[in-house]
């Protein structure tokens, strides 16, 4: 194999201070910062909303399990690179063989056939003792990607990091402080396109100099719908972070760094500054004085996973990592400045802010004169410990896919993504993601199914609290989930929808007469024509903690499965704020039932949620409750609203849905009660129910 290729000849101190001094020279000054734009005070809760849980759901199948590794050269501090084996990406090499890459960021590329992983090219032994995998979350064979032609040319290109104090390689570019990590993108070239293991030559791209171990080259890609002809065919993407150094400075607004950027090269090329690779006549900032021509795009923190949608060339959307709270997608186009650090997301970032929750405010009037891209989908990330600030989801994104594969149909035309360390799945409609409209596109959660069916979560597939989320996705489209925690890939073979049992067999309708229906307090209710009404606010009774005051509807059979349809609504004034009604299901006494809690709060424990009452206190069982709030309050005010609740007795999967929504606005699980009675009641307030319809299964005795 070939050697890498020396540098420049300058002593490493005297080279950084003068690249250094260009970048203060080249540099403007950065537009719409938080001390020259007027913007408004601090957001604390910068994307109120939470995602939206639609109701859909995955289901899985284990594709592949890897082998052990250890980060090298060691020793490792960080306890998140103690993982089982860091695979860090899938995709399908382009040859028709059906082979997966999988790159372990530990040194290993594994070539997968048919689930069965095999050591296609060792890194550590290629590169040498340089090679570095010990000190950041991204740090070692990061990421791969494959030359359309390469079943002809068998040339293949990776990203990998190497101590800067172990080579005598000198960087193409560094950053302004001290350099410790290199990046290096690197082009191989296989003798046999087809063999199972490597052999053949390299040479090196692109060498790129870091201060941290962090934010470092994340990705590489050639966009997959381009064809031969296209400007951007052949072409090679790759994803820059700021090196973690933005926080700090303006680099990522540089446009004389390559840190915090898109690059776009031509590996085919010379026409480069190290004559290794060439730069597209078509970039963005080709020809600029001050400014590099490998700029695709910049203002970045962490760029994390990009892809295309094949069902729409050049349409390229990237998952950004942020600090502050913003975890955004955005439809990155030619020239565009995403703003951070001067935004993070459609906020003005401050970092001098002394309260550490101050540190988004809302855009300024004029914020269109300075020509930020924003996302076109976003959650924002919880906050570390200590801080009092709001937020909603996770601890960063990983980008995903717009699925366009045959497997799963109700997946068609969704942008997949999610939470690297949780593992919650995620996704946006791609045609509600639109640049410039102002609105974020909504984020719904998905569920998880295993291959028997039953709910889990990638915690559980994963067997960690830290999941280290990955998606992959192959040459049909087909999506695959991967977990550096134990090593496992799991491919999507379809979808399902939760609390999807048909209850049949009994219907009762238009039951709203006194007669047939048992109230724990009868000179509480009234009944007029068409209308169960608890008029008078109930108390606490002995025992269990659980509604004050409900009604039993006795007529009918006891059913197991069962589906309630009503109309309800909260008789309380809308002056008082934990106003409440609940629909009871699966009674079978007064401490043994199941109860939604339809609520005009949803901040604490016993608010707007799913209960069971098991001869004890009552226990909170929906997905939503997160700790500190649960699924949007389901009423806030004197209207009256459609409710359906459908218990599934076999799968023990509990769904309520408001104002004919097909997405629920809870859901649960659990299979202490299988059959009971319905119901209706409050807590200390008043409410009406009218119009029930209740299917169902009658209970097998």
């Amino acid at each position: 194999m070939s050697r890498p290729r020396r540098r420049s000849t300058l002593p490493p101190p005297l080279l950084t201070l003068l690249l250094a001094l260009a970048l203060l020279l080249a540099a403007p000054a950065a537009p719409g910062s938080a001390a020259d734009t007027g913007a408004a005070g601090p957001v604390r809760d910068p994307i109120p909303q939470q995602p939206i849980e639609s109701g859909l759901g995955l289901t899985v199948e284990e594709y592949a399990s890897f082998p052990r590794s250890e980060p090298v050269p060691g020793p490792v501090t960080d306890a998140r690179l103690r993982r089982h084996a860091r695979i860090n990406q899938l995709v399908e090499l382009p040859d028709g063989s059906g082979r997966m890459a999988v790159p372990d960021l530990n040194g290993t590329l594994y070539l997968v056939r048919r689930g069965t992983p095999r050591a296609y090219l060792q890194l550590p032994a290629a590169i040498g003792s340089a090679f570095f995998a010990s000190s950041g979350l991204g740090s070692g064979l990061g990421s791969v990607a494959f030359a359309p032609g390469f079943r002809d040319t068998g040339r293949f290109y990776t990203v990998h990091t190497e101590k800067a104090s172990a080579t005598t390689a000198r960087p193409d570019y560094v950053q302004g402080s001290a350099v410790n990590y290199h990046g290096v993108v690197t082009e191989w070239t296989a003798d046999d396109p087809a063999a199972a293991t490597f052999s053949g030559s390299r040479r090196e791209l692109l060498r790129i100099g870091f201060t941290g171990g962090g934010h470092g080259i994340q990705q590489i890609d050639l966009n997959p719908t381009a064809r031969p002809g296209d400007s951007d065919h052949g072409l090679l993407y790759i994803a820059v972070g700021d090196g973690a150094q933005g926080l700090n400075n303006s680099e990522p607004q540089s446009l004389s760094l390559p840190h915090g950027k898109l690059l776009r090269i031509d590996p085919g090329g010379r026409n480069g500054p190290n004559g290794a690779y060439g730069i597209p006549a078509g970039n963005p900032f080709t020809g600029r004085a001050g400014a590099l021509g490998e700029i695709y795009a910049y203002g970045m923190r962490d760029p994390h996973r990009f892809s295309w949608d094949r069902a729409a060339p050049h349409r390229l959307l990237l998952g950004h990592i942020g600090e502050h709270a913003i975890e955004g997608v955005y439809e990155v186009r030619a020239g565009d400045n995403l703003g951070w650090s001067e935004r993070e997301g459609a906020f003005v970032y401050d970092r001098n802010a002394a309260d550490p929750c101050d540190r988004l405010l809302a855009l300024p009037a004029d914020d269109a004169r300075y020509g930020y891209t924003y996302p076109v989908a976003a959650y924002d990330h919880d906050p570390p410990a200590g801080w009092n600030c709001r937020s909603d989801v996770g601890r960063a994104i990983v980008g995903g896919h717009v699925y366009r594969g045959s497997a799963a149909p109700a997946l068609r035309g969704k942008y997949l993504y999610g939470d690297i360390v949780d593992g919650r799945l995620l996704y946006s409609e791609s045609a509600e993601m639109r640049r410039g409209s102002g609105r974020l596109a909504d984020t719904y959660r998905l569920m998880l199914f295993d291959r028997a069916g039953q709910r889990v979560t990638l915690r559980d597939l994963a067997g960690d609290r830290r999941v280290d989320l990955r998606f992959g996705q192959d040459a049909a489209g087909e999506l695959y989930l991967l977990s550096k925690a134990n090593g496992r890939i799991w491919r999507v073979t379809g979808t399902r929808t939760f609390a999807d049992c048909r209850p049949a067999g009994t219907t009762l309708t238009g039951l709203t007469a006194s007669r047939h229906w048992a109230p724990v307090t009868p000179a509480k209710w009234r009944f007029p024509r068409g209308r169960v009404t608890l008029a008078e606010a109930g108390v606490s009774r002995p025992g269990p903690r659980r509604p004050f005051e409900y009604a039993v509807l006795t007529a009918g059979p006891v059913l197991g499965s069962t589906r309630i349809d009503a109309e309800i609504r909260l008789d309380t004034p809308v002056e008082i704020g934990n106003r409440d009604v609940v629909v009871v299901f699966g009674h079978q006494s007064d401490t043994r039932f199941y109860y939604a809690h339809l609520s005009s709060d949803n901040t604490i424990y016993p608010h707007n949620g799913i209960f069971v009452v098991a001869d004890a206190d009552r226990l909170r069982l929906d997905h939503q409750w997160n700790g500190a709030t649960g699924a949007p309050p389901a009423v806030t005010d004197a209207a009256w609203h459609s409710v359906r609740v459908t218990h599934c007795a076999g799968t023990g999967e509990i769904a309520v849905y408001v104002d004919g929504s097909r997405h629920p606005l809870m859901t649960a699980v659990d299979r202490t009660l299988t059959t009971g009675r319905v119901g209706f009641g409050s807590f200390d307030n008043t409410g009406s129910l009218r119009g029930p319809r209740v299917t169902g299964s009658p209970a097998v005795r």
